[in-house]
């Protein structure tokens, strides 16, 4: 499975929402998670940039894009951001095979 980090800023009318109506934000967004295979490792509000802060685990990029679908639109978030996390496992074979790699750079 892959895993992702979900960084989303609410709108206006989504902080007021949840100003006037407090909620567990991560309990309305595991579901959604599960519902297409996957986990919801956790969701965390932030300050900065983005106001929440969200690591899952789903099967594929196609369910990660869904779940922004499906959020998106909902007009309580004003941005959102999906980056793909690589594994430090990953990230060593990703090591090992461009070691193999003869790569020149533009010009060169």
């Amino acid at each position: 499975m892959a895993r992702y980090m979900i960084q989303a800023s609410y709108s206006t009318q989504g902080i007021a929402d949840l100003v006037s109506n407090p909620q567990d934000r991560a309990a309305a967004v595991r579901p959604l998670v599960e519902r297409l295979g996957g986990k919801l490792e956790s969701f965390d509000f932030a300050f900065g940039d983005f106001d929440a802060v969200v690591i899952l685990e789903v099967p594929n990029n196609v369910a990660a894009a869904s779940i922004a679908m499906a959020v998106g639109p909902s007009g309580a978030i004003s941005s959102l951001k999906t980056t793909v996390l690589v594994s430090m496992e990953e990230a060593m074979e990703a090591m090992r095979q461009a070691s193999g790699v003869d790569y020149r750079s533009p010009g060169a």
